[in-house]
């Protein structure tokens, strides 16, 4: 890259889709949003993104070649060598789609595609909380409407064979019991403590005649970011909801601490915005099944709202 040359991170989700472009030293210069289209297939969705990525360059007045890239990064099952998209939960229309290449002929410079998982990874490891910490290691948990993973080993991103390691939430705690996952299966981590999932058992619980100040809340509008408070008042379902999140979260982590044996791990998503109130309990269980007493560090993310830009970004500055 030439010093005045610039990238842009595109973090594409469910509701909303957001860019940012970035100088030579990856500081941010620009940002700019727009909501998710839940009904556009994977070409109608990138011909909006390519569109906004022209308005943003004539915007800033910068030509198509001081662009070094396009980083993109989806809640996806993603073949990341082919740029090829199976699936994507939050946007059951964008699937089965060579999105990469689809961009690249729109926009005519380099493109890469990766889950968000994998970028907010590489983000918070070069950017956020792994910055200067010199570690050869990371594993970043994504706790929000979803649960996943992005893996750090020797410095460099961990794919796996197909370029979607990392999706710990759809892991399985008990096999074919329990709520059925966007993944399509019964029982995976993400069912138990995801965001889109707690609200699930506890409309169940409240279904059974459990008392609770959540009982007042309109079920159709019901949703984990309302547990929160009702914890703070001690709610009794409140911080059972909460020790289920605490608990699946922590033998999530448990497992793949025992099979990778990384020993930093770095929290973000939504669901940080629990704090200590859900972390020391996730602490506590953790340790209470870890019995090879060596140190294992929790960090939350520093990134926030940016993490996903900055990491598709990031994509394009080499991974």
């Amino acid at each position: 890259m030439n010093n005045d040359h610039y990238t842009i991170g595109i973090d594409a989700g469910g509701t909303k889709v957001a860019y940012g472009l970035f100088d030579f030293d990856g500081k941010l210069i620009d940002r700019f949003e727009h909501p998710s289209d839940p009904e556009a297939d994977g070409p109608a969705f990138s011909d909006r993104m390519a569109e906004t990525v022209e308005m943003l360059l004539e915007k800033n007045a910068i030509s198509r070649q001081l662009l070094d890239g396009v980083g993109v990064c989806m809640p996806s099952y993603i073949m990341y060598d082919e740029g090829y998209i199976f699936l994507t939960s939050a946007l059951p229309k964008v699937r089965d789609f060579y999105m990469r290449d689809y961009l690249r002929n729109k926009l005519h410079v380099p493109v890469l595609l990766d889950n968000d998982a994998n970028a907010a990874a590489l983000a918070e490891y070069r950017r956020g909380a792994g910055a200067g910490k010199d570690l050869k290691h990371m594993v970043y948990i994504a706790i929000s409407t979803g649960i996943g993973s992005g893996i750090i080993i020797n410095r460099d991103l961990y794919r796996g064979s197909y370029g979607f390691a990392g999706e710990c939430g759809h892991m399985l705690i008990t096999p074919d019991e329990g709520i059925e996952c966007g993944c399509r299966n019964k029982g995976c981590f993400m069912s138990y403590a995801g965001g889109r999932y707690i609200p699930m058992h506890l409309k169940d619980r409240l279904h059974e005649g459990r008392r609770s100040i959540l009982s007042g809340i309109d079920e159709t509008v019901l949703s984990c970011r309302d547990i929160l408070p009702a914890c703070r008042e001690n709610d009794p379902l409140a911080m059972e909801m909460l020790g289920q999140m605490a608990h699946y979260i922590a033998v999530c982590v448990y497992n793949i601490y025992e099979l990778l044996n990384i020993n930093t791990f770095v929290f973000g998503g939504g669901l940080t915005s629990f704090g200590d109130l859900l972390f020391d309990r996730v602490r506590g269980e953790f340790d209470r099944y870890n019995h090879i007493k060596l140190p294992v560090t929790f960090l939350t993310a520093q990134l926030k709202k940016d993490f996903g830009i900055i990491g598709a970004s990031e994509l394009v500055r080499g991974n």
